[in-house]
């Protein structure tokens, strides 16, 4: 989903919108076609809310990785304060 929302913001600035819509649905429907049967087979072992967590944890690694190396953006100390929050998200919930 990282690069199906924000990939564009970088390689396709010029694109005419309804085609980045297309292009961005079509990339996070191979997503979603992994993450629904992860959630599937994941209820057998965790509650509802430890996956969303999981989730927002992935979510969130994948996207720092993504702003640092392929944005560009700086690593600033707000990363290792989110990150620290996820760790703390993930401590508590499970």
């Amino acid at each position: 989903m990282t690069i199906a929302w924000y990939g564009h913001l970088k390689s396709h600035q010029h694109s005419k919108l309804w085609v980045v819509i297309l292009i961005s649905w079509g990339i996070a429907f191979f997503e979603y076609c992994f993450q629904v049967p992860a959630n599937r087979m994941g209820i057998g072992y965790f509650s509802l809310p430890q996956l969303k967590v999981l989730q927002e944890i992935i979510t969130m690694s994948i996207f720092g990785t993504f702003a640092l190396f392929y944005m560009k953006v700086p690593l600033t100390k707000n990363f290792f304060y989110a990150s620290l929050c996820l760790v703390l998200a993930a401590f508590f919930m499970f």
